[in-house]
């Protein structure tokens, strides 16, 4: 009997999600063979925010066409449209969790979710691996283990949404959308940080400032992985990001199998 291949799952809030942080992070599992489950709160078919669909007046950044490709094949595919809920979802069925993120306030179901915080600890007890993108990383940092009395993230090296990129995001468009870019008050790097505490650290790789304001195109991509942890920024880290994630399975699955 061969071995069942790795498995990991991708929880959603019902509607807001990121485009590019949920697809190309399931095109490369998919293309590596790597089974997918999806789950949302109570069961339903989840939507990625609308408003990274296409460009407009209101949508201010768009997904790649790589990531609305991915999205497309991603949304049709037969284990995104039967997604488990989040009370269902058993850590010991699956090899690691992806967390994306995303901004509309959408998010806060997922973001929020005391049960998904439950679980992955789950992830975390069991040393499976855990990644986060954006403000996938404020469950992690959220997710406090009763034993250690801190969050399941203190000490490590981490990376999140960093200030200075939230802050261009928010102050660039708040006179088209308004709060969309800002999901809470708090910033995303600040709670993240107060989380991994003073034994941590949070990485944030270079983000480049030029007369006319922030230029994706000439940020580096990065991704940071530590234990099982492993962390990225925002869109543009999402294909190293993925990448890492697949070579951390098949990595483990081939140390693993006798």
């Amino acid at each position: 009997m061969s071995p069942r291949p790795p498995s990991v799952l991708i929880p959603l809030p019902d509607r807001d999600f990121d485009t590019t942080e949920s697809s190309i992070a399931w095109r490369a599992f998919v293309d590596a063979g790597i089974e997918v489950t999806f789950a949302t709160e109570t069961g339903r078919v989840a939507a990625c925010d609308q408003r990274l669909l296409r460009p407009g007046f209101f949508n201010w950044f768009p997904a790649g066409p790589d990531a609305l490709d991915a999205y497309r094949a991603m949304s049709s595919s037969p284990a995104f449209r039967s997604p488990i809920t989040y009370r269902d979802i058993d850590p010991a069925d699956f090899d690691a969790v992806h967390l994306g993120g995303g901004h509309a306030q959408g998010m806060r179901q997922y973001l929020d979710s005391a049960v998904l915080r439950e679980r992955v600890l789950g992830f975390h007890r069991q040393n499976k691996t855990i990644g986060a993108i954006c403000h996938g990383s404020l469950i992690p940092a959220r997710t406090i283990d009763p034993r250690a009395g801190a969050s399941i993230i203190e000490g490590h090296r981490f990376t999140t949404l960093t200030r200075p990129i939230e802050k261009f995001a928010f102050r660039s468009t708040w006179f088209r959308v308004g709060r969309r870019y800002r999901t809470y008050w708090k910033y995303t790097e600040t709670e993240v940080g107060q989380a991994v505490g003073p034994s941590g650290t949070i990485e944030r790789g270079e983000t480049r400032f030029g007369r006319f304001g922030y230029s994706l195109t000439h940020d580096e991509p990065m991704v940071v992985e530590d234990g099982h942890f492993l962390s990225a920024r925002y869109p543009l880290d999402a294909p190293r990001y993925a990448e890492a994630f697949v070579r951390r399975l098949v990595d483990d699955r081939a140390t693993a199998t006798p």
